[in-house]
């Protein structure tokens, strides 16, 4: 069935890739990015190109997570067009990189802006629309190092994914009644194929990120990139992601995975997830609210 999909952040990476999956799988998918008109204009007319060559419903929208206003208009669009909304997928983030004592405060709640309060920017937008069709679905993209291991100077980029993870599970359970179905999508470090390390943010302290350059922890970054990029399979495919978050779409109501990792370098995550998950689970039994753990079918408001 045809769905009325949103991403967030879906000017490249794996935004890019799943708008594009999602229309090939036959829905109506609305890629927003900012600045469409200015920065992203090469990626909307790809956006567009793409749906003409393959003959599917791709639409690139102005909408900047940073901005609630911009968010609310995105939404509004959407919905006087179709008259719902039926998938939210929250891709949009950014990454730093670099000792973390280099990166100002300012910068730690730039990277938090944009990983975290834009989704619940996008929320509180989309949500009312959502509860009154007493159906839908969130789709969070989330990172193996919210669990999983933890290479250092990155730890703008893993606080930031680690409040994100933690606001969908606390989401997952207030929704569930209402109708409304949460899956967590998890990849691994990508060093290819996506330009979420070329594109990473650097610290604006240049001279503490000196000194760690410079001393003792000289070499660490080298041996970091090197390590991860050691760690990934040849084969690993970007595309992946965007393939599991198409599976999640059109998976049954009431039956999608809570979560689902595309981890080819195997850091972890996926089982200290799926201990949390399971103490998740057994909590709400032990406290008589165990119906949250799967969406309840609710009729449409009138």
């Amino acid at each position: 069935m045809n769905q009325i999909i949103l991403i967030t952040g879906a000017s490249s990476g794996f935004g890019a890739m799943t708008a594009r999956a999602l229309s090939q799988a036959g829905h109506t998918v609305y890629a927003g990015m900012r600045a469409t008109t200015a920065r992203n204009a090469p990626q909307v007319q790809a956006a567009n190109d793409y749906a003409a060559e393959h003959g599917v419903d791709l639409r690139a929208i102005e909408m900047d997570v940073q901005s609630q206003a911009s968010v609310d208009a995105a939404v509004a669009q959407i919905i006087a067009a179709h008259g719902r909304l039926d998938v939210v997928v929250h891709n949009a983030g950014h990454m730093g990189y670099g000792p973390a004592e280099a990166f100002t405060p300012e910068q730690f709640a730039q990277l938090y802006d944009i990983n975290v309060l834009g989704t619940q920017r996008v929320n509180r937008a989309a949500l009312p629309q959502l509860r009154w069709q007493g159906k839908g679905l969130l789709v969070w993209v989330s990172s193996s190092s919210v669990r999983g291991g933890t290479p250092p100077y990155l730890s703008p980029y893993f606080a930031a994914k680690a409040a994100m993870d933690s606001l969908a599970v606390s989401y997952a359970g207030e929704l569930a009644r209402w109708g409304i179905e949460t899956s967590i999508v998890v990849p691994g470090a990508f060093t290819q194929g996506t330009n979420h390390f070329a594109h990473a943010g650097q610290p604006e302290d240049d001279a503490t990120a000196q000194v760690y350059a410079h001393g003792p922890t000289a070499d660490i970054a080298d041996i970091a990139l090197r390590g991860l990029a050691a760690l990934e399979p040849d084969d690993a495919d970007p595309q992946s992601v965007a393939t599991a978050i198409v599976d999640v779409v059109d998976a049954t109501f009431g039956k999608r995975p809570f979560r689902v990792h595309i981890d080819p370098s195997s850091d972890g995550a996926e089982i200290v997830n799926g201990v949390a998950d399971r103490v998740r689970a057994e909590l709400l039994r032990r406290i008589g609210l165990d119906d949250l753990l799967k969406p309840r079918v609710v009729a449409a408001s009138a």
